[in-house]
This record gives C-alpha cells, structure tokens and sequence, in this order.
C-alpha cells in the first residue's frame, strides 16, 4: 500500500507493548484513543478464525475534530484517525498512522482551505507520533 495512505513504524517491543507506546505517544500530541478493537479477537469470535494480534486504534484530537466538524460535517466520515498495530511473524510490532491529508483527498475535501489546514495540523501531530515511537 502506498506510503501516502499513512505512517509506518517498525518497533522491537512486544505487540502489548506497543499499544501502551503508541497510546502515550497520541496523548502526547493531545489525541485520545475513542475506539480499539481487537481484531484478533474478533475474527475468533464471529468466524472462528485464527489471526495476529492486530488492533485498530480510532485516535482523535477534539480540538481538531471540533474545527472539522464545525466547517463540514462530511469529514465525521473520516474520523476518528486510525491507527493499527500489529504483531510481526518475525517478532516485533508494525504500527501504521493514517495520514490525514490523505483522507481529505480521499474524501474529495482537499478544496476546503479550513480542512487542509486543520488535516495538516493533524499530520503534523502525528508524524511527531511516529518520530516519537522511532526514537
């Protein structure tokens, strides 16, 4: 998948480990964590499949969301921001960050000056994110 989509951070920590690293690196940037489903096991209960532990984390900064929503109502869409980690065969963590602006784009609301400002900011935020669990 194209690197524009979002952010990817190899970790060597656990796959636990990596949820409670990228949860504090989000909140440091001001955005809480509004939805985590287990994908794991969600796949066991509703088809009875095996699968890597896989979360989907729905990230969200309201500051940001707030000015979102206040300029159209169509970006609800697209939020909260997702994040996703996953445990790697060979050990290890993968974590991918939507990337914002992509969204927008996606969305077909790249023409809003306010929301490509405010999706930049969000980028911004969270590229610091990804630098901060890199370090």
């Amino acid at each position: 998948m194209s690197e524009e989509l979002g952010f990817e951070v190899n970790l060597d920590v656990s796959y636990e480990a990596a949820l409670e690293k990228v949860t504090t690196a989000l909140r440091a940037e001001g955005f809480g964590v509004l939805t985590h489903i287990d994908v794991q096991a969600t796949l066991k209960e509703k088809l009875g499949e095996d699968f890597r532990p896989y979360s989907i984390l729905g990230a969200c900064n309201p500051p940001l969301a707030h000015r979102a929503l206040s300029t159209d109502s169509w970006v609800g869409l697209m939020l909260p921001c997702n994040v996703t980690v996953e445990a790697r065969d060979q050990g290890g963590t993968l974590v991918r960050i939507t990337n914002p602006e992509m969204m927008m784009q996606a969305g077909g609301l790249e023409g809003n000056e306010t929301l490509r400002g405010v999706a930049a900011e969000a980028r911004a935020r969270l590229e610091r994110v990804a630098g901060d669990l890199r370090s």
